[in-house]
């Protein structure tokens, strides 16, 4: 059993990850995933008098855990300003749509989400391109980090620091909670509130993090 105060970071490289987790642990799985950076895209939705803004991340996963497993992912996208955006809220099917006709030459076999998730087989020939779709975040952000679940196993629980033995366990008072291993990629966003909102993300670290 690996103790709760090691903090490890396992970075990834192309397609694979680097192990440094040590013996093999129950649940310990990874799935391959191979993630583009984010892109945005203005749409006028039907209804809308104007066009809003979206950021969308198209990536691939390929099941090479040795099994057949159940594949459902969750997005968040957290800009230095923290105001949280969670991958599909509020997101309409036509924007999924739009999207998949942008890249429907390079990537003719990109789907939607709910079409994606479920019980995805062994090998490349069974992998599944996808993407995650966000409504637009706080245009004075330098940098943001999206953090992906949903593409490992690994799951620790973790004794929490402040729980009060001498109390009732409740909501606000829980004994352990759960950390999973997340794929954690940072962004800057270079130039000044007016010219970022056409600027292009620079990738600053891709690693695999317990969370």
């Amino acid at each position: 059993m690996r103790t709760g105060k090691m903090y490890i970071v396992a970075a990834l490289l192309g397609g694979s990850a680097l192990s440094v987790w040590g013996a093999p642990q129950r649940n310990d799985w990874r799935f391959d995933v191979r993630i583009h950076d984010p892109e945005r895209i203005r749409l006028r939705l039907p209804g809308d008098k104007s066009e809003t803004t979206y950021w969308y991340v198209i990536y691939e996963v390929i099941n090479n855990t040795g099994r057949d497993r159940h594949f459902f992912s969750s997005f968040r996208l957290v800009p230095d300003t923290l105001a949280v955006v969670r991958g599909g809220d509020a997101i309409s099917p036509s924007v999924y749509d739009a999207i998949m006709a942008r890249h429907r030459k390079e990537i003719p076999f990109l789907t939607e989400p709910n079409k994606a998730f479920g019980m995805l087989l062994q090998g490349q020939a069974n992998s599944r391109t996808t993407m995650v779709a966000f409504r637009d975040f706080d245009v004075q952000a330098n940098s943001f980090t999206i953090f992906a679940s949903g593409f490992s196993g690994l799951v620790e629980r973790m004794p929490n620091p402040i729980f009060r033995s001498d109390r009732p366990e409740s909501p606000e008072n829980i004994r352990a909670f759960m950390k999973r291993e997340t794929l954690e990629i940072r962004y800057d966003l270079p130039g000044d509130p007016e010219t970022r909102a056409r600027s292009a993300p620079l990738r600053r670290s891709k690693a695999w993090v317990m969370r």
